[in-house]
C-alpha cells in the first residue's frame, strides 16, 4: 500500500483534506423537515382505490 498521509501535513495538492477538515469542524448543523401534508397521500390513495374499483368493474362486466 502506498502511504498516502502527507510528512508535512501542511500542504494537500487537491485541497480535499482542508475542505474535509473545514466540513468537520463546522460542526453539525440542525436540520429540520417540514411535514409532509396529508393532501398529496390522501390524493394517492383514493386514486390507488378508485384504480382498484375501475378495474374490479371492467373484471367484473368482462366475466358476465
Amino acid at each position: 500500500m502506498a502511504n498516502t498521509q502527507n510528512p508535512q501535513g501542511n500542504h494537500d495538492p487537491a485541497g480535499s483534506t482542508q475542505m474535509f477538515r473545514a466540513f468537520v469542524d463546522e460542526g453539525p448543523q440542525t436540520r429540520q423537515q417540514a411535514a409532509a401534508p396529508a393532501g398529496p397521500r390522501l390524493g394517492l390513495i383514493i386514486g390507488i382505490v378508485a384504480a382498484v374499483v375501475i378495474v374490479a368493474a371492467v373484471a367484473w362486466l368482462a366475466l358476465k
